[in-house]
This record gives C-alpha cells, structure tokens and sequence, in this order.
C-alpha cells in the first residue's frame, strides 16, 4: 500500500477532470512511492493538524484543503505553510488533498452536505458532465424539505451541521426546495434561483451578496466555510476504511473551526 495507491483511489471518486483550472489538488508533499498504513483525514492542513497526524503516526494527512495554494517563494519556519511543510517532511509525512474535485464529485462535499441536512431528492444544478457510472457531477445540489418558516429551517441547519451561529437573510418566503454549496458558494446564488429553489445554504457570504440575495427574493444562509465542508472528511474517511480494510483511517480529533461567535 502506497501513496500512489490513495492517489488512484481518489482518482476512483473525486477525478482531478473535475477540479476548477485554479485548483491545486493531489500529492502537494512527499513521494508517491511512500509506504501508508494510518492515514489522518482533516478538512484542512494546518499546523496543529500536522502535529496531530505525527502523534498519531500518520503516514499520510488526506486533507479536502490544499497544504499548497498559492505557490511559496520559499519554504521556512517563518510562515504557517512553511512550518506544516517542513513538519511533514521532518516526520516522514506524505500530504494529499481532494478539493474542488471533491466538492463537484457524486458523494463528495456538496452531496454529503444536502444529506446532512436531511434534504430529499437531491440532484446536481447545474451539472457538468457525468462520471465513469453515469452520474452528473457539478458543484452545486439542491433538494427538498418539509415546507416550514425560515426561522424553524435555521434551527435545523445549525443542530445539523454543529454551527456556533448562522448569518442569514429572511427573503419573506418559506423553506421548501434548497440549494447547498459548501465553502464559499455564495456566487452561485443566481444557479440556486434559475434552480426554482427559494433557499440557499452556503458560506463566506459578503454583505453586498445578503442585500442581492434580499431583493432577488432568496433566503441566503450563512452557516460557515467548516461547518458546511467538515461533514465531508468522516464520509472520506468511511470509504478509505471500505475500499482498503488492512488501513488504519482517523478523522482529526482537535481540528476545530477558528472561528468564534460572541454573543
């Protein structure tokens, strides 16, 4: 079992043909050739992340987030990524990422997303093409609920995802069909409307999208870059465990969203 293995895995599930132009995904430190035994899953690749993969001994850290985004001019103890690089190499560490390939991929971020939040007949909106069993692939889905008021629908969404707190705007309508993206989606609320649905949950919202989500008559909801994404890394991690048993996977234990509401 190799690094070259994962990486052939996740081509199986989350193809780099679907990842954006911008993207950078797959092996970002370390050799293919590299034996794995315990794989650490994360949503990001942070420090403490890092720290946690050599406690554990990691032979590989499968994160959704790049460890590499924008290309280093250096790599040195003096910039959190160059930190986490040279703490990986130190340890023998190998680091692979799915990302935008894992959000538009069938049961990847945004299918695990709208299954969190309990959503019925899911589909993708908007799709791009389909993959090697014929399913369409794309990033965003939408689906439905029970209809209810927005206040009972964010009750909901916060219980389901963990969120510490949700940002939203009351477009005046009820829940009933809703789009999902994780991350930061929030561009994407034109393909949520041209969707037929009257709710969007996404991330990284900008005041000026609230106001263009108000007038357009979307109720948009805020729920967290991490909290909309992490679901995702126990979905990973559970089809690592399927396809190769003789693997040791975990999931990241102290790896916590940064962000804190004071209320």
């Amino acid at each position: 079992m190799t690094v070259q293995t994962i990486l052939d895995f996740l081509e199986t599930i989350a193809p780099r043909s679907m990842k954006y132009d911008w993207d950078n995904v797959g092996l970002l430190c370390g050799s293919a050739s590299r034996e794995v035994h315990t794989v650490l899953v994360a949503l990001d690749p942070f420090e403490g992340v890092c720290r946690e993969a050599a406690k554990k001994g990691a032979d590989l850290l499968l994160t959704h987030h790049p460890l590499i985004f924008h290309a280093p001019k250096a790599v040195t103890d003096e910039t959190d990524v160059g930190r986490s690089i040279l703490f990986l190499a130190r340890h023998g560490i190998c680091a692979v990422n799915a990302h935008t390939n894992l959000d538009c991929a069938p049961g990847g971020v945004n299918d695990t997303l709208a299954q969190s939040l309990g959503l019925a007949e899911i589909r993708v909106l908007d799709p791009q093409g389909e993959d090697s069993q014929g399913r369409p692939w794309g990033l965003l889905r939408a689906g439905t609920v029970e209809a209810q008021p927005l206040s009972a629908f964010l009750s909901h969404v916060k219980t389901r995802l963990g969120a510490q707190g949700l940002r939203y705007v009351d477009a005046g309508r009820m829940v009933h069909a809703v789009a999902v993206g994780g991350g930061a989606c929030a561009d994407e609320m034109f393909a949520a409307l041209d969707g037929g649905c009257d709710t969007f949950v996404t991330a990284d919202v900008k005041y000026n999208q609230f106001w263009d989500a108000q007038a357009l008559g979307l109720n948009l909801i805020d729920a967290g870059h991490f909290a909309t994404e992490n679901p995702v890394c126990a979905v990973l991690a559970e089809k690592l465990r399927a396809a190769f048993p003789e693997l040791v996977v975990e999931c990241a234990e102290n790896h916590r969203d940064c962000m804190n509401f004071f209320v």
